[in-house]
């Protein structure tokens, strides 16, 4: 009855280790997916925003310049 005892646990851990290996591979990918969805959304917020501050800071530098050539 002792050998069989040992099988049977041998085998019930090795299912449990091998599902739990599985488990976390399979998170593992879903967050890296999820990261990658984050990240590309962040991305294509913040491009629009650095061309609308790269036009603002232009407008003003263009007002800078003829605010000083207008005071000479």
């Amino acid at each position: 009855m002792g050998y069989v005892l040992r099988v049977r646990l041998a085998s019930f851990f090795t299912g449990t280790a091998t599902a739990s290996f599985l488990g976390l591979y399979i998170l593992y990918k879903d967050y890296k997916v999820a990261h990658e969805s984050i990240a590309q959304q962040g991305k294509s917020l913040h491009e629009p925003l650095n061309r609308r501050i790269f036009a603002l800071e232009s407008l003003k530098h263009a007002e800078t310049s003829q605010h000083v050539d207008a005071t000479k």
